[in-house]
């Protein structure tokens, strides 16, 4: 049994950049990978242009009643000089007419029969220059940014209508076990709904990754084999959940060396999770995953997802963060590294959930993260330093 630190550097180590690449329309492009830098065509601002409502004029005149000669709106393309003596209303946004220097704020001033006086003691120049922001030429996004909404605004206000990005990984997610039953059925008996399944697509699909549903399969070898074949030659990456403990069912790492997977490892000192199998077949990662879904669920975060990431060209960076617990917090066993369901609190320090074990997937619904305790450690004092990793 290896690390928890020694599997993610293993899959670290074993990952490899899917070099596919395709344009893709700008509103489509959400959680996709970049597989280009992206630089500026014009400058931004494209012209000097007033930060609010208010009146434009030259510095040296602010303290004179000063003659209104024009209206400058957002978009209004005339253009205006102010000479002595002179200003011109101007909206925020708008285009800095020739000779001015300055705006003053609206309710820095009294307007009168087409003239204004300046009535406050002080102005800013309250207007931003061209180029304030970015110069044409300047690269604005790099190639591997994971793109969010902010980054789509930039892309459009460069003009990139079809960026360039990296090809979605296939990842399937294939359910084992004759207990399982899909989410429409009624349980009966010892059945238990497939929520596994469910879960593991959402987390797929949040990373960008094109999500593959295999179904359910029963607790025979020949069938499991089957299935997991199938898998392999369908996707990039096969998350398997079931039949990696050590039960009499449990075939999923025999069926993976019989089919010439090559097995990096099957067993890691984490809590929960610590039946994990990771592999590499000719041209798909597979990952054996626990069946009670809190494993899954967690094993994906902290390994499987860093793993699709950098695949598709993104150098995923932990989301862990160093806070305080609010109370003391204790455990029985020791030997594995554990993660624990927190809630953050509204002072940025977080509490432990109520948590029952790895099958009570109902606990992450009222947590923000989960709380990394390293091995060997029993007990954690309130006001303690932990790292956190949202979820």
């Amino acid at each position: 049994m290896i690390s928890f630190n020694e599997a993610k550097d293993i899959v670290k180590q074993n990952s490899a950049l899917i070099k596919n690449v395709e344009q893709i329309a700008l509103y489509e492009s959400l959680n996709r990978i970049l597989a280009q830098d992206i630089v500026s065509d014009i400058d931004m601002p494209p012209f000097d242009k007033s930060a609010m409502d208010g009146y434009a004029c030259r510095r040296d005149d602010i303290n004179k009643e000063l003659k209104i000669v024009g209206v400058i709106r957002a978009g209004n393309n005339e253009k205006f000089e102010v000479q002595e003596g002179e200003c011109v209303k101007i909206m925020t946004g708008g285009k800095m007419p020739i000779g001015a220097d300055c705006v003053l704020a609206v309710e820095d001033t009294k307007e009168n029969d087409g003239k204004i006086v300046f009535i406050a003691k002080e102005t800013k120049d309250n207007f931003v220059k061209q180029a304030h922001d970015i110069n044409k030429g300047d690269t604005v996004l790099f190639k591997g940014s994971l793109i969010q909404p902010q980054h789509i605004a930039v892309m459009a206000s460069v003009g990139i209508l079809k960026p360039l990005v990296y090809q979605q990984l296939k990842v399937a997610v294939l359910t084992t076990g004759d207990e399982i039953v899909e989410p429409h059925i009624v349980p009966v008996d010892s059945q238990i709904r497939n929520s596994n399944a469910s879960q593991l697509l959402a987390q797929i699909r949040r990373t960008g990754a094109l999500p593959l549903y295999m179904g359910i399969v029963g607790d025979g070898k020949d069938i499991t084999k089957q299935a997991i074949s199938e898998g392999i030659q369908l996707a990039d990456v096969l998350l398997i959940t079931g039949g990696v403990s050590m039960g009499d069912y449990d075939f999923v790492p025999d069926i993976l060396t019989e089919l010439g997977v090559d097995i990096k490892f099957d067993k890691v000192a984490v809590k929960p999770g610590k039946p994990t199998v990771f592999g590499l077949a000719e041209s798909c990662f597979v990952f054996g995953l626990p069946g009670n879904p809190v494993s899954s669920f967690i094993i994906f975060e902290t390994i499987a997802k860093e793993l699709i990431y950098r695949a598709m060209g993104y150098d995923c960076v932990s989301n862990e963060i160093e806070t305080k617990i609010s109370e003391d917090f204790n455990r029985r066993s020791t030997s594995r590294t554990e993660w624990v369901p927190v809630k953050v609190n509204i002072d940025g320090t977080v509490s432990a959930s109520v948590y029952h074990g790895s099958a009570h997937i109902h606990a992450l619904c009222s947590a923000d993260a989960i709380m990394r305790i390293e091995k060997g450690v029993k007990s954690i004092p309130k006001g303690e330093k932990v790292y956190v990793r949202f979820i």
